[in-house]
């Protein structure tokens, strides 16, 4: 069994942080700190392990603000000089806290003590981001400063956007997302993300993967409350885009693919409705919650020339209140010549997750092609063993 998540904050790694501080800072009470870091932290689960060490912080360093991120930044682990193409998904795995210093996860902390002790000095405290970000990343105490400080952080992300290190690139396009999971959701950009499109515009082409796939988020996000941004922004940068670009407006147009939004899909030459014959089968009409319905799909072209198609499947849920919850799953996209035939299968899992709960009754399948509906079928979901 895979190790939980929360353990990526535990007893050593407060000790470990505790062992840095009194380092570099021979009058941090490093006894108190593990005590109170150390209190309950098994019981707690990952994001507030956090919040717990970044109170135990609170509470031992030192009062003045100024001195107390001169503390936290001499604990971090050295780090290699940054080189601008340097893509930092290859050493991830080595931003952990050890002998040499503080990276990782327990930096998460360290962010929210900034994002919450440093807002009165908010060039102090986004200059600790840019060394915390280095070694794990400062995507979620960004945020507050953002909200109190726009126009200096929106001044400094504009001069970060050129840094050589791949991860205050990222921070750029990351720390501003609209609505990145697990952080403050940034209200003001949902309601208008034009101060961070200048930002993407110079980021969408950054030498790391690692950058661009950020942009692609990002731009994702918009796409949920500003949809005619983004294809337009699909359609003034797709034309002559180099691969990683188009891989990139690809990825940040996925929702709106996945939805059938019209004006997406004509932007990406989607638009056409599909020219033939479609079989929807499915394996059976009763499974049992916990098993998998297969699903194969047969199209039949009756155009004169190529299709250029997207294939996804919805799934309509039943809910507890008797309605149908659709959620649209991804399936291929592909060409179809003319006169061809096309033939897609699929395994489509019914086990229990935490993020939906599952209720015996009748379901549907929908198949989308360039997203409208041309093939259904309706299956019974009976309760598991």
């Amino acid at each position: 069994m895979a190790e939980p998540f929360k353990n990526l904050i535990n007893a050593e790694v407060v000790r470990q942080v505790g062992h840095h501080l009194g380092r570099v800072w021979p009058a941090f009470p490093r006894a108190r700190f593990e005590q109170l870091a150390l209190d309950d932290l098994e019981a707690l689960e990952f994001k507030a392990r956090a919040l717990h060490l970044c109170a135990a912080l609170a509470q031992t360093l030192p009062e003045r603000f100024a001195h107390a991120a001169e503390v936290l930044e001499a604990s971090l682990k050295q780090v290699p000089p940054p080189r601008r193409e340097h893509d930092p998904d290859k050493d991830l795995g080595a931003l952990r806290t050890d002998e040499s210093g503080v990276a990782g996860w327990a930096l998460w902390a360290y962010g929210e003590y900034v994002a919450r002790h440093g807002l009165a000095e908010p060039e102090r405290a986004l200059q600790a981001l840019h060394a915390f970000t280095q070694r794990f990343t400062a995507e979620f105490a960004i945020r507050p400063l953002i909200v109190a400080h726009p126009e200096l952080c929106f001044a400094t992300l504009k001069r970060w956007v050129d840094d050589p290190s791949a991860h205050v690139r990222r921070l750029v396009s990351e720390g501003s997302r609209p609505r990145l999971p697990w952080g403050l959701r940034l209200q003001a950009l949902v309601a208008d993300p034009s101060p961070t499109l200048p930002l993407l515009a110079q980021l969408q082409d950054d030498p790391s993967a690692y950058v661009r796939r950020s942009v692609a988020n990002h731009l994702n996000d918009i796409a949920k409350d500003h949809p005619h941004q983004v294809v337009a922004w699909v359609r003034t940068h797709l034309p002559d885009a180099p691969a990683t670009r188009e891989k990139l407006l690809r990825h940040a147009c996925r929702s709106l693919i996945k939805q059938g939004h019209a004006e997406t899909l004509a932007a990406w030459g989607l638009g056409t409705p599909f020219e033939g014959t479609v079989a929807l089968q499915l394996g059976t009409d009763q499974l049992a919650i916990g098993e998998a319905l297969p699903i194969r799909v047969v199209l039949q072209s009756q155009a004169a020339g190529p299709q250029e198609l997207v294939l996804d499947y919805r799934v309509h849920h039943l809910k507890a209140n008797g309605e149908r919850a659709p959620k649209t799953f991804k399936g291929k996209r592909f060409a179809l010549a003319a006169g061809e035939p096309w033939h897609w299968a699929k395994q489509h899992s019914f086990k229990p997750v935490t993020t939906r709960t599952l209720y015996p009754g009748p379901h549907q399948i929908d198949i989308c092609i360039n997203g409208q509906t041309v093939a259904s079928a309706v299956f019974e979901l009976q309760p598991g063993a």
